[in-house]
């Protein structure tokens, strides 16, 4: 379809012929929200990006040239206006009124509540069940959204429910809010619900805000609280805000449906995002039922929350039942048992993972939060420790969500009481806690690791089964389960012992039995001998993969050459930089691995040597390539073995020394730096006619 068609035009040249700029404007302010409602509030992008930005463009050239045709609904105006010195007070037609809240957050809280409400409204207990609409209760800020004629006049605060905040400017950037109602628009309504921010959202902003060098955010809702309250509209356009309509405030003359579920489908039908997890239910049990389901999603939803909301559905039962001390009787929020809570960092240690990770974990005083007592949480790595700002001593925020681990969220620094001493890593555990082994940390990575990683009791399982697979030693048979069960009967430690197993210890295995013992012990031996690449890459060196390890083999020619080799000879080997050279450097300085190392050639473990450096033959030898994407017919490792079939390497990263990019669908930040770099690029197509042209001139 042609762009002029989707808006109602024939073609530019008839748009232009209808001298009517006020024609095509409207248009485009009417194509540009239907496409924002499917992209922002149904999910369900109607148009690629780059359409919606040649449709926005030309608005914004209309209205330039035009300034009369620019409307407060057009979508030119979310971002924009001058930073305020102070909010302008606003004054509610209807006051914003809290609701009561039901602190048992089991479901005896919501068997109370419908027993309030029977007896409110005088009803014995043959009569039947009161219908009620259950809906979440958000953790972000009450906002009231005031349309006139259909277009947005007015965004203000919860306030003191009397009197709150105009936020206009700032709430005009949160792109899932119409700046113009759908359909048929009473003349006046007002519309209240929730500003939050999505959790990965959330994220997201914290990273920018360490990036840039400015304050992170403890959670969702302090973000989305102060970006609507920040007096600079132009900053709160930055921040990624959401919203979900819950009710009603002023609606002059139009009279809303008959139930609050029917008012919430009204609200969706003019546009605005109304939450999913909603339902109308019938007496106590439903209301039981939905606490129960929503405490089962909660963790899954991708913003937070903390209770739900049930009110009675008729409007008119509403109005019979009214109030008691400004909180409506028909409604109430029942609560689920808190997911933050304060507590004293006593201590910060670490935990080795199955890579060699250190992750350092926090051992708190014991608090009650997320439904169980809380004694350690993780503090991620040292950048976060360095970004957060915790200290040992400190009062800390901790979350725990559902099965999640437990984290600390932020330390409360106004309880800080001197100057606490700041955690240093490598400082606290220059060895590894596990097995002794150096701990280094890469110069563009987070993590620190543990580098006994043939020796290391933490890495045991990782380290077998990578040298077990297929492109290492390739030992079939010796999968997950089975190292898992050689393991934690301590049959085998390190890889060595591989080679010790006899057929009675894997017999009594569970599901083993002789004959598949046999079939394993005949891999094992079958794997004795292999290739040096082989080797190098079985030894699971951190930033070695397969092409390294056939570049080192090829340029030592043998492992003791390898083994004496220092950082600055490693750099000369093809493609092998500072970090490369460095990670290799310290797995091999470390005692442990190499007595593994040295045993497993006592062992019988042989190969045959690598080729001399610079016998590679093949029209490509010398040349680097990188795959990055999906190719339309190849897949990576046909790709890959036709280059290496030809004498080509192919590498994991993108550097000054790649000679091509091969690039396909989805390709990501490789491209990138391939363009930056202008190594050449190639596509499926490229690539085979650059092997045809080896093969025809070879």
């Amino acid at each position: 379809m042609d762009l002029f068609d989707s808006i109602g035009g024939d073609s530019p040249e008839s748009a232009a012929g209808a001298g009517a700029p006020e024609v095509r404007a409207a248009a485009l302010r009417a194509e540009i929200a239907r496409h924002d409602h499917a992209y922002y509030v149904l999910d369900a992008p109607t148009i690629p990006d780059a359409e919606y930005d040649r449709l926005f463009r030309e608005l914004q050239a209309l209205e330039s040239e035009h300034p009369a045709l620019r409307t407060p609904d057009s979508p030119t105006q979310r971002v924009g206006g001058k930073p305020l010195a102070q909010f302008p007070a606003v004054r509610h037609r209807i006051p914003m009124l809290s609701i009561r809240t039901e602190t048992d957050t089991e479901a005896s809280g919501a068997l109370a509540f419908d027993a309030r409400v029977r007896r409110e409204l005088g009803l014995k207990d043959e009569d039947p069940p009161v219908e009620y609409a259950a809906e979440l209760k958000f953790d972000g800020l009450a906002i009231s959204l005031r349309y006139e004629d259909g277009v947005l006049v007015q965004a203000a605060t919860r306030g003191d429910g009397e009197t709150g905040e105009d936020v206009t400017g700032n709430v005009r950037t949160v792109k899932v809010i119409p700046l113009r109602l759908r359909g048929e628009a009473p003349p006046v309504i007002e519309i209240r619900g929730e500003v939050y921010m999505r959790r990965d959202d959330f994220e997201r902003l914290n990273v920018r805000q360490a990036e840039a060098g400015d304050k992170t955010f403890v959670n969702p809702r302090n973000a989305a609280a102060g970006s609507v309250r920040q007096l600079d509209p132009g900053i709160a356009a930055r921040r990624p805000l959401s919203f979900f309509a819950y009710g009603l405030g002023d609606t002059g003359e139009w009279t809303p449906p008959a139930t609050h579920g029917e008012v919430l489908d009204a609200i969706a039908a003019f546009g605005l995002p109304v939450c999913a997890h909603r339902a109308v239910v019938q007496g106590a049990q439903g209301l039981a039922d939905f606490h129960a389901r929503i405490g089962a999603l909660r963790d899954t939803l991708p913003f937070d929350i903390d209770g739900v909301v049930y009110k009675v559905n008729s409007l008119a039962l509403q109005q019979r039942m009214g109030f008691v001390t400004r909180e409506p009787r028909w409604a109430v929020a029942h609560k689920y048992p808190a997911q933050e809570a304060l507590t004293m960092l006593r201590d910060i240690e670490v935990q080795v993972g199955r890579t060699g990770a250190l992750t350092p974990v926090a051992r708190l005083e014991p608090v009650f939060v997320g439904g169980v007592t809380v004694t350690n949480a993780t503090l991620h790595n040292q950048d976060e420790i360095d970004r957060k700002d915790v200290r040992i001593g400190d009062w800390v925020i901790v979350r725990r969500a559902g099965d999640v681990i437990p984290e600390v969220v932020a330390p409360v620094v106004e309880r800080r009481s001197g100057e606490l001493p700041r955690f240093v890593l490598l400082d606290r555990f220059p060895t590894c806690p596990v097995c002794g082994s150096h701990v280094v940390r890469g110069e563009d990575e987070a993590v620190a690791r543990c580098t006994g990683g043939l020796f290391c009791p933490a890495q045991r399982k990782q380290a077998l089964l990578h040298f077990a697979g297929r492109r290492a030693m390739d030992i079939e048979g010796l999968g997950d389960k089975l190292v898992d069960q050689l393991v934690d009967a301590a049959i085998v430690k390190t890889p060595v012992d591989l080679y010790r197993l006899g057929v009675l210890a894997l017999a009594n295995l569970e599901r083993m039995g002789e004959k598949s013992a046999h079939k394993l012990l005949a891999a094992i031996e079958s794997s004795r001998s292999t290739t040096l690449a082989r080797f190098i890459f079985a030894l699971g060196i951190r930033n070695v993969g397969e092409a390294t390890a056939r570049d080192l083999a090829r340029h030592f020619g043998n492992l003791d050459a390898l083994l004496a080799a220092g950082v600055d000879a490693l750099q000369q080997v093809p493609d092998v930089g500072p970090i490369v050279a460095k990670s290799i450097a310290e797995f091999f300085a470390e005692p442990h691995n190499r007595e593994v190392i040295e045993q497993l050639r006592a062992a019988g473990v042989h190969w045959t040597e690598g080729e001399p450096q610079g016998t590679v033959a093949g029209a490509l030898a010398g040349k680097t390539f990188v795959l990055t994407g999906t190719l339309p017919t190849l897949t990576r490792d046909e790709a890959k073995a036709m280059i290496e079939a030809r004498g080509g390497k192919v590498a994991g990263s993108v550097s000054k020394k790649t000679h091509y990019v091969v690039a396909g669908a989805e390709a990501g930040s490789k491209l990138d730096k391939a363009q930056a770099l202008g190594v050449s690029i190639l596509d499926e197509d490229g690539l085979r006619a650059l092997l045809n042209e080896t093969d025809t001139n070879g």
